[in-house]
Parts: structure tokens; C-alpha cells; sequence
């Protein structure tokens, strides 16, 4: 039972050929909004969607943003997609993967620590002690700090892959038993599943959205 639930989350289902990471990137294959001659609804709303972030992003980073605002941004959209795309039957949830989310945040991460350290180094020094700290308490200060800082990269691949996976494990169990159950319970069981389907898209929105302004916050600290 429990191989055939966690089997949905498998990227290999084929031994010579798996299209199943196809679907990271064949929204913007059916979706060039760049091509639309004349204003819609759906590119009003990623307008809209842009510039409120656009707006966010800046205010965070401070006067020195330099266009980091258009990454962000970027990221939030190819993360949200994705995470919707999942919820899409037959269609693989590659967010749902340390592969596709550590691929994001680890080189993120890292140009930020390689920019800070060679161009600000005093002002990276700086963060490992916190403003009035005792002298007494500096020595553990650094440590901790330095380990919030490594492992930055995996708390925001782990967050991002859990909240995806929980859901999809979830709406798969209920699936599942709905198979089997009785005919009584069947539209309860539709209900929740609803209800699951609706949560699992304000996860979607909410995760991208939490990546991204994490990236951001920590991007501000090395500019």
C-alpha cells in the first residue's frame, strides 16, 4: 500500500525514457503570453501580480536592489506554476522534489554567500554578532549563526518539497480508500476532496510566495 502511494511521487517511470520532468516546463510552452497581441484577463492578472510583488521586493531589498527585483519575481512565477501544474491529474508535481527545489535554492544561496564575502566582507563579519551581545556569549553567537546560515539552502527546499508532498499524500490516501468505501460516504469523501483541492491551491500560492520573499530577505543581507 504504501509503495504503491509514495510510487506516485516517483520521476522514473520508464527505464530508457521519462517525460515526466516535461512538465517543469511545458506550461511555458503552451502559454506564450509574450505572443498575445492584445490584452487579457490572464495577463492583466500576472500583471498585476508583477508589479505588487515588484513593489514588495524593492521595499525589502532597499535602494540597492538593482534588478534582483525581476529574479525574484521570476522565481515566484516558476515556482507558482509548477505548483499548480501538480495539481493537474496525470501530470507529475516536480516541486515536490529535492532534486527540482534544492537545484533553485542552493545556487541561490550560494551566489549570495560568494557576492557578500568577496564584496562586503567586514559587513558579513558583522552579522555573525548581533548588536549587543555580551563579549562572553560572542564565541557561541558565530556558531550558531554560521549553522543558520548553512543551512539555509536545505530549510527552504525542505519547506517547499513537504508542503507539496503533505497535500498530495493526503488527497492520494483519500483516493484510494474512495475505491473501496461504501456508497454512503462516497460524497463525503468528494466533499473533502474538494476541500483538499482548494487548501492545496492557496499552498501553492502561499509556498511560491514564501520561497521567494525568503531569498529576498536573505539577499538583503549581503547587499
Amino acid at each position: 500500500m504504501m509503495t504503491n502511494l509514495f510510487s506516485t511521487f516517483d520521476p522514473a517511470t520508464s527505464s530508457y525514457l521519462s517525460m515526466n520532468w516535461v512538465s517543469t516546463i511545458s506550461c511555458f510552452i503552451l502559454i506564450p503570453l509574450s505572443y498575445w497581441m492584445l490584452p487579457n484577463r490572464l495577463n492583466s492578472l500576472f500583471n498585476t501580480i508583477t508589479m505588487k510583488l515588484n513593489e514588495e521586493f524593492k521595499m525589502l531589498m532597499g535602494p540597492n536592489s538593482k534588478g534582483m527585483t525581476l529574479i525574484m519575481i521570476s522565481l515566484f512565477m516558476f515556482i507558482l506554476i509548477n505548483n499548480i501544474m501538480g495539481l493537474l491529474p496525470y501530470i507529475f508535481t516536480s516541486s515536490s522534489h529535492l532534486v527540482f527545489t534544492l537545484t533553485m535554492a542552493l545556487p541561490l544561496w550560494l551566489s549570495f554567500m560568494i557576492f557578500g564575502w568577496y564584496n562586503h566582507t567586514n559587513h558579513m563579519f558583522a552579522h555573525l554578532i548581533p548588536a549587543g551581545t555580551p563579549a562572553i556569549l560572542m564565541p557561541f553567537m558565530v556558531m550558531i549563526e554560521t549553522i543558520s546560515n548553512l543551512i539555509r539552502p536545505g530549510s527552504l527546499a525542505v519547506r517547499l518539497t513537504a508542503n507539496m508532498i503533505a497535500g498530495h499524500l493526503l488527497m492520494s490516501l483519500l483516493g484510494n480508500n474512495s475505491v473501496n468505501a461504501q456508497s454512503i460516504i462516497i460524497p463525503m469523501i468528494l466533499m473533502v476532496q474538494i476541500g483538499l483541492m482548494l487548501f492545496e491551491s492557496a499552498v501553492s500560492l502561499i509556498q511560491a510566495y514564501v520561497f521567494s520573499i525568503l531569498s529576498t530577505l536573505y539577499s538583503s543581507e549581503v547587499m
